[in-house]
């Protein structure tokens, strides 16, 4: 026995089929007929079958209650001969189909075919169930549904499919979302539509701008009488219908869209030859329509896409014409939010401030930098509105930063926002506040020394986090020189701790793998046609991914000319486009550069004062001065004195103390024993960095020995002293 193929019948089509098996049950019929599937197109007011229907009631003025009675009783008095077929049930369950009801179903996938449709409709099933040879023949012509009736019927295009959607009638329908008019670029794209010919337009602009928009507007006023002369529609394909059959959905589209409009978003994926297209059997048949100037082709892409895969194409190019589509400013973005405003409050059972509607345009205009305006305010407005409504649910695992009140203000759209991007736009509450305000004592407690270059990193962050920062620059740009070992790095491990959590939460890029020009790839991108090289970039990447961050370039006087002009534009500009032409904001993100130059000046101690002119003096002999303008301070890190060591010792201590205990040993170091490690340090002009390898081979390594020797069992407390011969190791 055969098996229906589910991807014949169309969506409302196998709802259709569904009711229809849900009514052979209930009547406790055998077989699946033609007339319990008519009876499920009368009790689905949605479906197109109830609409042809729906309209001849009119026409030849019966009742649709009428002929569902007549049906009814049909019914009753019919088996049906089984047929060698059957569907499968949404429940799984197979459902045998009458003979007549197979030939609906042949008959009906030949009408598709002939209307160009990649799936069976209710229509078409309904033009076959009028066709002689088919028990609802009798029935349904007695009404006047004639098989000519019918086809005459489908062909003026008024009709929904499944295959396409004519917004045209969508919006005729109130079956359309509000829409905010953008009237500058309506009147343009309503010049181009009204030339002699030529008159196909290529909308470009990144996604987010609202292209969809702008063609979902036009068909707005093709619905109200007040577009382009003689457009009777605008079609979309489906894109359910063109990965089932790509070059069946271009045929549809194309043959329903005469006398209007093709509406094509991402039309250059079908373009790029049978390596790149998507749908390479389609683009064919599109490429045709650009010679002709019926229908009109509306196609949407990227200026990147543009340029690789459309401007190439003589078809496109000399019978089409570009439309940009920019950003909206924030006036603008907070109209189309006031648009949407009852949509949404209706949506999730809300109300919405206006207050929450600016803050949207502005938060996403600064913070959403990757999805343009209106866009990333739409987004964001969704993600909010989900977030008070979510709150309002009772028993959930969790706590939420909103109240329950069915309202969305600004402070719920500035919780979402720091959701969406983790860069922390909320007010401060006290906690923060007190956090904020010890932020050096908290910096303190890991780097000892150096208070000019924390008290210059923790004014640059306080101010940012209180929102007086320039918006478009990164949150501070410095440059630390010093020598090896006095805690440059270390003070940016602590900022990302002190802002994240974790000193790993930051990104490190070490510029001595940057000293070649074609390095410049690595760090933002190759661009396009480097084959191999599609990644993005190694620095931009990160920031996209996490614009809230501290960046670190170690040794930036190791780097090529070339890097060092993409840094000057991050620090100016406060952004980066990438090999993929994506942005990359910096303006949330921390910039941190060391540099050793000037280390051995210094490191020595004997210079004093002049160390540092002499330091500066080298710096701007190496970096250009439009370079060292950019930054926000250059900070001199000092040479660590002996009192500083010895707190950095006892700092490096603590974690051994931390991996003792996790062995069930307390570990204590006396002083005598410290003063003894300060002595093993041959260098102190390297700073701190000497000290780890000293821990590592006096302490580590000699109670590795101990504690396998001895064995002592937990809660063992080991002191370390110092003797004549070197440190000792004794239990209590």
């Amino acid at each position: 026995m055969g098996t229906l193929n589910p991807d014949l019948p169309s969506k409302e089509l196998h709802q259709c089929l569904n009711e229809a098996a849900a009514l052979m049950r209930h009547m406790k019929k055998r077989v699946l007929m033609p007339e319990l599937l008519l009876l499920a197109f009368i009790r689905q007011p949605e479906s197109a079958a109830y609409r042809v229907l729906s309209h001849f009631s009119h026409k030849r003025g019966f009742k649709i209650d009428e002929l569902e009675k007549r049906t009814e009783s049909q019914l009753k008095n019919r088996s049906g001969r089984a047929a060698d077929f059957d569907y499968m049930s949404a429940a799984g369950e197979p459902i045998q189909l009458s003979r007549e009801m197979l030939i609906v179903l042949d008959e009906g996938r030949a009408i598709a075919e002939a209307t160009h449709e990649v799936w069976i409709g209710t229509d078409h099933a309904l033009a076959a169930m009028s066709e002689g040879g088919v028990s609802t023949a009798g029935l349904l012509q007695r009404f006047g549904v004639t098989p000519q009736a019918i086809s005459d019927f489908l062909t003026n295009k008024t009709l929904r499919r499944e295959t396409t959607c004519d917004w045209v009638e969508s919006a005729r329908r109130g079956k359309m979302a509000p829409l905010h008019y953008r009237k500058s670029l309506l009147r343009d794209l309503i010049n181009l539509l009204s030339l002699a010919s030529g008159r196909h337009v290529i909308l470009i602009g990144p996604a987010g701008t609202g292209r969809r928009s702008l063609a979902y507007s036009l068909a707005q006023l093709v619905a109200e009488g007040k577009g382009p002369l003689k457009i009777e529609n605008v079609i979309e394909i489906n894109e359910a219908a063109l990965v089932d059959n790509a070059a069946g959905a271009a045929r549809a589209g194309l043959n329903q869209a005469q006398g209007g409009i093709l509406f094509v978003p991402n039309i250059g994926r079908f373009f790029g030859g049978r390596l790149y297209s998507e749908f390479p059997k389609a683009a064919t048949h599109l490429q045709k329509a650009f010679f002709a100037n019926d229908p009109i082709i509306i196609g949407t892409a990227t200026a990147g896409e543009y340029d690789e895969r459309l401007a190439k194409n003589p078809a496109i190019t000399e019978n089409s014409h570009i439309l940009r589509v920019p950003p909206t400013d924030l006036a603008e973005t907070t109209a189309i939010l006031n648009t949407l405003k009852p949509h949404n409050e209706q949506e999730y059972s809300l109300s919405i401030t206006d207050e929450a509607l600016e803050k949207a345009a502005s938060l996403a205009g600064r913070y959403m930098t990757a999805t343009p305006l209106p866009g990333g305010a739409v987004h964001l407005m969704h993600r909010a509105c989900a977030l008070v409504r979510m709150s309002s649910q009772k028993q959930l695992p969790f706590d939420l930063p909103v109240p329950p009140d069915n309202q969305l203000d600004a402070e719920d759209v500035m919780v979402a926002a720091s959701d969406m991007t983790g860069i922390p736009v909320t007010k401060l509450g006290a906690g923060e506040r007190a956090r904020y305000a010890r932020m050096v004592e908290h910096i303190h407690r890991r780097i000892i020394g150096q208070e000019e270059a924390v008290q210059a990193v923790s004014r640059a962050v306080k101010t940012a986090r209180v929102g007086l920062k320039d918006p478009k620059r990164p949150i501070g740009s410095f440059l630390f020189l010093g020598p090896t070992g006095v805690g440059k790095t270390e003070l940016a491990k602590a900022l990302a701790d002190f802002l994240f959590g974790s000193e790993e939460a930051m990104v490190v890029l070490d510029m001595s793998e940057y000293q070649q020009e074609d390095s410049l790839n690595r760090l933002i991108g190759a661009p396009p046609g480097y084959v191999g090289f599609e990644g993005g970039g190694q620095l931009t990447d990160r920031v996209i991914e996490s614009p809230y961050t501290v960046v670190l370039f170690d040794e930036v006087e190791k780097a090529h000319a070339r890097v060092l002009d993409v840094l000057l534009q991050m620090m100016e500009e406060g952004r980066l486009t990438d090999g993929k032409g994506r942005t990359a904001s910096f303006s949330e993100a921390l910039i941190i550069l060391t540099s050793n130059i000037g280390a051995r000046y210094l490191g020595d101690a004997s210079l004093g004062a002049e160390a540092k002119e002499m330091a500066l003096t080298e710096v701007k002999r190496h970096f250009r001065p439009e370079f060292l303008n950019r930054l926000d301070d250059i900070i001199v890190f000092h040479r660590l004195s002996d009192d500083e060591l010895r707190l950095i010792l006892g700092l490096m201590l603590k974690k051994e103390f931390k991996l003792a205990d996790g062995r069930g040993l307390t570990l204590e170091v006396s002083e005598a024993a410290r003063t003894w490690l300060l002595a093993q340090n041959e260098h102190p002009e390297w700073g701190a960095r000497p000290l780890r390898r000293i821990i590592q081979r006096h302490i580590r390594e000699p109670l590795a020995d101990f504690l396998l020797a001895e064995d002592p069992p937990p809660g063992t407390a080991v002191r370390v002293d110092a003797e004549k011969e070197g440190l000792v190791f004794q239990t209590n």
